[in-house]
């Protein structure tokens, strides 16, 4: 019998409103692993909202971000709780299991991204040029 799992077999994935919750009551950070556009024309409204894209989009499609762990760990430690959400839910996984593999002990995906977020009316905040 193989006991080793897989890292999406690791991946705990929870919906918008179990993630609003742990935001609002908890000591969850979040993590939105969009590309900084896309961060800027709106994201979940905390006051600790970290934006470390997964993915940069280029002229050739988009690409993985070679730097996305050290960047993650200039803003947080292996032992803060993060929620990791993305537009809709698919570069949250990948970059949920780049931080279980790197050893995060704590990190929800939020399943549907920020897409969902939106469609159940939680707060989101928008990036204007004086801020």
């Amino acid at each position: 019998m193989n006991t080793k799992s897989s890292p999406e077999s690791q991946i705990i994935t929870i919906d918008v409103l179990k993630a609003n919750d742990l935001l609002c009551n908890s000591n969850y950070r979040y993590l939105d692993v969009r590309t900084e556009e896309e961060f800027k024309k709106g994201h979940v409204d905390f006051d600790d909202v970290l934006n470390v894209p997964n993915m940069f989009n280029t002229p050739a499609g988009r690409v993985k971000n070679p730097n996305f762990l050290e960047q993650v760990l200039l803003v947080c430690t292996k032992d803060d709780h993060l929620i990791v959400g993305c537009q809709s839910g698919v570069r949250s996984v990948d970059a949920t299991v780049n931080l279980l593999d790197a050893g995060f002990k704590d990190v929800y995906n939020m399943g549907g991204g920020f897409l969902a977020w939106v469609q159940n009316g939680l707060p989101v905040a928008v990036v204007t040029d004086g801020h």
